[in-house]
């Protein structure tokens, strides 16, 4: 993908008005895993199949103006109280990101990101769930936005934005 300017909101900016660029670098797959711990009786079990879905992201600075990002997608499907699998990817990107301010820079890495991240890990759950015997599951779009939004009020209330009491370090 060649250089985009874009400003906060996604729409494309003049170089000459924000100065910033933005660039993907390289998109991969850093770690996947798909676990059936139940099989092969799991595939007789009749009940319905409650899902959850956890997402987390970190980033980190690779080198001046290049940021690696990862998102971490976890479905646990359990039935009848056991586990019926669990399916995690952690999808991540290299972006070149040079010209932001601070705030700007925090939003990019915290949000619009994500937001490239996620249809590649959606996928990739996707095709894992499917490959492994079980019904498809659609995972629905997430507004990475909000999130990164809700963290940066989390953060301002001096509260931890994740529940086990991490800090997100700027990311949704």
């Amino acid at each position: 993908m060649s250089d985009e300017n874009i400003a906060l909101n996604g729409a494309e900016a003049p170089a000459e008005a924000t100065g910033a660029t933005f660039m993907i670098e390289k998109i991969y797959t850093r770690d996947i895993s798909f676990e059936v711990p139940n099989a092969p009786q799991v595939f007789t079990e009749q009940g319905q199949p409650e899902l959850q879905m956890n997402l987390a992201q970190r980033m980190g600075q690779i080198a001046e103006n290049v940021y690696e990002v990862v998102l971490t997608v976890t479905i646990t499907c359990t039935m009848n109280g056991k586990n019926a699998y669990l399916a995690e990817v952690q999808q991540a990107g290299i972006f070149g990101l040079q010209g932001f301010d601070a705030q700007g820079l925090d939003a990019m890495l915290g949000a619009h990101c994500p937001n490239i991240l996620y249809p590649y890990a959606r996928q990739s759950i996707s095709d894992m769930i499917v490959a492994g015997g079980f019904p498809p599951f659609y995972m629905q779009p997430i507004n990475f936005d909000a999130l990164y939004a809700q963290s940066l009020q989390q953060r301002a209330e001096g509260a931890p934005a994740l529940a086990d009491g991490t800090e997100t370090a700027g990311n949704a």
